[in-house]
């Protein structure tokens, strides 16, 4: 079904904006709550207050309204995230690598992106589909970012990484394994001189990585 679209500034726009942005938010705490084999579109419509016609307008079926979830949830924390966390773009090497596993780490294990990732691979399992979505909403996203950064910074630093996107997973995998895995098993707690620890030693790995063209 496709959505009738309005001016913006025509009543109507802010109105089914809202309608919107009600489903998505009862959507997520479904979601998040329930997993998404046990969330019915029905128990999103009373959630957010409307009728499930209405829920029908603006998505066309769950594994839609899961992507819009994602990406708030994405959006949201890359709201929050100031110019100076991001600009490890611009940063050296010894240094940005160090703030973007800072970044990675804080981002990966907020509350609301944990709870996202174990609802994927508790549904995936029944649901392929909802790992692939998650894969290219959320995990390509922040290896893009990382490419980037190869990409910008490999010329100068003399890097010669045969398989940017392999790189990228390689910095992921560093990152999430150990002390990561631990927060999200539940046996070790989000500490914050952990997590920069954690990324100390993931960034210094992956610079050895690099710089011996391992990658």
């Amino acid at each position: 079904m496709t959505l009738k679209t309005w001016e913006d500034n025509d009543p109507k726009a802010s109105l089914m904006k809202r309608k919107r942005d009600l489903i998505v938010d009862a959507a997520r705490e479904a979601f998040l709550n329930g997993g998404y084999a046990d969330t019915s579109m029905d128990s999103i419509a009373k959630g957010a207050g409307v009728s499930i016609k209405t829920v029908y307008r603006h998505f066309e079926n769950k594994d839609d309204l899961f992507i819009a979830v994602m990406k708030a949830a994405c959006s949201a924390e890359a709201h929050d995230e100031s110019s100076a966390q991001r600009n490890w773009l611009e940063k050296a090497p010894r240094v940005g690598l160090n703030l973007a596993a800072i970044e990675y780490l804080r981002h990966a294990l907020s509350a609301e992106q944990a709870a996202l990732y174990r609802v994927v691979l508790r549904d995936a399992g029944r649901f392929p589909e909802l790992g692939k979505r998650y894969s290219e909403e959320v995990i390509q996203n922040r290896n893009t970012l990382i490419m980037e950064y190869l990409k910008r910074w490999g010329s100068s630093q003399g890097w010669r990484i045969k398989d940017l996107l392999g790189a990228a997973n390689t910095f992921a995998g560093l990152l999430r394994s150990g002390w990561f895995e631990s927060v999200l098993l539940g046996t070790a707690a989000i500490d914050e001189a952990a997590l920069l620890q954690h990324a100390k030693t993931g960034a210094a790995r992956m610079l050895i990585l690099i710089e011996s063209r391992t990658l």
